[in-house]
Parts: C-alpha cells; structure tokens; sequence
C-alpha cells in the first residue's frame, strides 16, 4: 500500500509527465496560502499517470502584457470559457495558470459528470426557491449535461454514458431515496427508478453495505484530466494563450484595467474571468474573500483486479456510484478494471497527509467489496472542492460597475456542469447575457454568500471560525451515518 500523496508504479503502467522543478505541495491550503505556488508538480493521480503527454503551452508569463480578456485557472471552467469566447464570440483570450494546465479539480476529481450541480438535490430546489423556479433551474441544468455528454463524445476521456447509481447504505436511507426518485419522475419527467439490494448486486457489482438503490440515467462517467486536456487542445486551436506557471500574486485596478501582477510580467485587462474553484486563494480578489469554503477529498485508485477479483464482486458495468453519506463515498470501476473510490478527509491542508485519511478509504473498500479487503494502493491524493455556503454555484458579474466575473462553487459537481458554466461566463465577459430570462435564475444574479449560522445571518465575521464549525459537522455526520 503507499504512503497517502504518492504513487506506486510498475513497469506495466502509464507514467507521469516529467515533473518540473518545483515539487508537488500536499499541504497547500487555500485558505492559508496566499496562492497555490508556482510551476508545482501535479499531484500524483491516476488521471495525471494515464492522460498521456500534456497539450501544448504558451510556457511561464516573461513580459508584461495587454490583452482583452485574461481568464485565472486552466481547469475545465477556465478552458471552456475561453473555448467558448473564441468559438461563439470571436475573443481570443489568455488563460493564466499557476503550476500546470489544469493541475488543480481537473486533475484529481472523481470524474463523475452528473445531471448536478452545487449540493442541493432537486427536492431542495422546490423548497428553497418554489416549483416555478425549480423547473427553469432544471432545464438550465439538464442542457449543460447535455452538453457535456455530447463535448464527451468529441474528446477522448473515456467516457461511459452508464447513469448513476444513489447507493441506500442503510435501510432507513431509502425513503429518503424514494421521496427523491418521485420528485424527479413527477416533478421533472426524469425516468429515475428505485433498486433492490438484489438488483444492484446482480446488475451492477457485489456492493455489501447498499440497502438499495436510485438509479438516474442521465450519468457519464469520464477521465478528467484526458477531457480537460481536450477543451485546452480545442481554445488553443483557435488561438487562445494559455500561460502556465504564472499565478497572479497581486491585483490592482487602474483607471479600469486590471493589473494582474504574475512572477514574469503584468498582465493588463480589459476583463477579468475567474475560475479557479476549490484553490481560490483568500488574497486573489476582495470579490472572493471568505465566499468559497474549500473542502478536501481523498481518493485512491488501486492496482488492476484480477478475473478471481471481478468474479468475486461481480463487477458488470462502469457506471459510477455514490452512497447516502452525509460525507458520501463515490467509486466506480475504471477502464482497465482498476477501483476508483474517493470520500471527504481532512479539514486543514496541514493534516492532509494523515495516514487516517488513506485508512477511511480502504477500511471503505474492505465493507464495500470484501473480496478486495487488503488490496494495492497505486495511486493516492487530494484535492480541494469549492463549496459555496448556500451549497449552489454562482456564475456572475458580482459588481456591475467592474469587468470581473467567476464561476466558482460547484460543491463537488462540477465534472459535467463546469462547462456549460464556462460557456455562460463566456456570454457574460462577451456582453451577451443581457435581456435573457436564464440569467434571473439564483446561480446567476446574484453573489456567492459570505458563512452564515444556523442559515439566518450571513457575514464575514463568522469566516475565521468556519473550521472549527466544520470539525464539529463531521463528528455529527459521522455519528448519524454510522451509529
């Protein structure tokens, strides 16, 4: 088994990518760092050892510079806003990066690209904001998966159009499964079904803790980093300028340009497009202080299973999985028949390299799949999620009088809808979005939330003491999940 935050290789598998000077971090924390460094290594995911060589660059930022439209973050956001703003709007912009193309969710997610996005199932949506609402944020999300699904058939990333499974892993769970599996039929005309124990364990793998199961058909499962690397290949085609190694450690505005201070050079821009997600710095923009609450996740992938394994877990589709989990486990079986399995871990960037986190996932692995209590570890890491704290995204100009937009706060389902995220950031930086009854929707008018208690009072004041909070959620969820 290896150490949490390294990778084991053999002979027979894919390499990673020479790593440049400049060591992968494991402790980098968001919230403590003023940015995620410069020209690092990726971490050492399965993603980045079988993504194959990285597409071309523009290389590190070494002079000053004027352009239109600087975009922050090469992830799949960041890449498809400015795919978007070439392909539709005729905008050449420039992405700046701090380490490597798409080193951050990109290349460390789960890869599960749901009909999602944010934390709040459908159900909550009619609660929060009326069924009227609920509906048009439905269509608007349901047209992003769509166009996910099909950018995934023009990439090659691996993708397996199998739906998802919404693992019961208790009984009691179920009902709750059904409420949702109603309203999604009813409500919103989605063919979701209810599973028996029986019906997973013969149609989809040997899962020992599910009780049940809802199953959503609309579910592609991809490799990340393959597909963001093909969103790179498509923008920088049409010309667009992506600059690695150049994190933007200073940001001043000046009669209405945006001096974007990088290692090598300034940036000068008319307009400003962030993307960043989980690895939001609390210095990069006063816009974006205390609004994202970033969230680590672990995940492992193991070595091949052999023909005895699959036979013993009975393992008949990739679809990929979540369970009922306040902090849920994801895992699917990966092309190559390797087990791909990832969860929530640690609360600080300091303790990321606890051995306790590795252990929840292969203590995880051994209830799941029994047959497999012990296997290698290949590959282990973590990333950060960006969770905003109404647990919805927000894709928006925060300040109308300033050129700035972002879309951040995916809550962890940002595989499938980052790009259509990308392609509304790109209307709105092209000044399209004007007059368009989509844009009135929660996830677009308004500004990521500051913390809030008990969701009544909303306020940067509370910021300093969000991990403390955090802390004591995890000991109740664990305790409500598992006692």
């Amino acid at each position: 088994m290896t150490v949490s935050g390294t990778a084991s290789f053999s002979a027979s598998q894919p390499q990673q990518p020479q790593p440049p000077s400049r060591p992968y971090d494991p402790r980098y924390d968001p919230l403590v760092a003023p940015d995620p460094g410069a020209g690092r290594a990726y971490a050492p995911t399965w993603w980045v050892a079988s993504a194959g060589t990285p597409p071309e660059d523009d290389g590190p930022l070494v002079r000053d510079i004027d352009v239109d439209v600087a975009i922050i973050g090469s992830g799949a956001t960041g890449m498809s806003t400015a795919l978007y703003l070439a392909q539709e709007h005729g905008i050449q912009a420039t992405v700046l990066e701090a380490n490597q193309a798409s080193w951050g969710c990109s290349s460390r997610s789960g890869g599960q690209g749901q009909n999602a996005s944010g934390r709040l199932k459908r159900s909550q949506w009619i609660q929060r904001w009326g069924l009227d609402t609920a509906r048009r944020l439905d269509a608007e999300i349901r047209g992003g998966f769509e166009n996910f699904k099909q950018l995934t058939t023009q990439i090659d990333c691996d993708a397996f159009d199998g739906g998802h499974l919404y693992l019961a892993h208790r009984p009691e769970k179920l009902a709750v499964l059904e409420a949702e599996a109603r309203v999604m039929r009813e409500q919103f005309g989605y063919a979701t079904r209810m599973l028996t124990a029986e019906e997973v364990r013969r149609d989809y793998c040997d899962e020992r803790e599910a009780a049940g199961a809802m199953f959503e058909p609309e579910g592609v499962g991809i490799h990340p980093l393959k597909f963001t690397f093909g969103l790179m290949r498509k923008a920088r085609a049409l010309g667009v300028k992506v600059h690695t190694s150049s994190p933007v450690q200073g940001w001043q505005t000046i009669d209405g340009v945006h001096h974007l201070q990088t290692p090598g050079g300034v940036v000068r821009a008319r307009r400003v497009a962030v993307c960043t997600g989980g690895y939001t710095g609390q210095a990069l923009s006063p816009l974006l202080k205390n609004r994202i609450m970033p969230i680590l996740s672990n995940s492992v992938v193991t070595r091949p299973l052999t023909e005895a394994e699959l036979q013993a877990t009975n393992f008949r589709s990739l679809t990929f999985l979540t369970d009922t989990r306040t902090l849920r486990f994801y895992y699917r079986l990966l092309k190559g028949n390797r087990l791909q399995i990832g969860s929530r871990s640690s609360v600080s960037g300091a303790d990321a390299e606890h051995p306790v986190h590795l252990k929840l996932l292969t203590d995880a692995i051994a209830r799941k799949f029994p047959p497999l209590a012990g296997i290698r570890i290949d590959y282990s890491w973590w990333g950060w999620v960006d969770m905003s704290h109404d647990m919805m995204p927000r894709i928006t100009q925060p300040e109308p009088d300033r050129k700035i937009w972002y879309a951040v706060g995916y809550g962890g389902n940002g595989v499938s809808f980052s790009t259509w995220a990308g392609k509304r950031l790109a209307e709105r930086v092209a000044g399209k979005d004007t007059g368009k009854d989509v844009f009135e929707l929660p996830i677009y008018k308004s500004a990521l939330p500051f913390p809030n208690v008990l969701g009544l009072v909303e306020s940067p004041a509370f910021a300093p003491f969000r991990r403390i909070g955090q802390r004591m959620l995890y000991k109740w969820y664990w305790l409500r999940d598992e006692k």
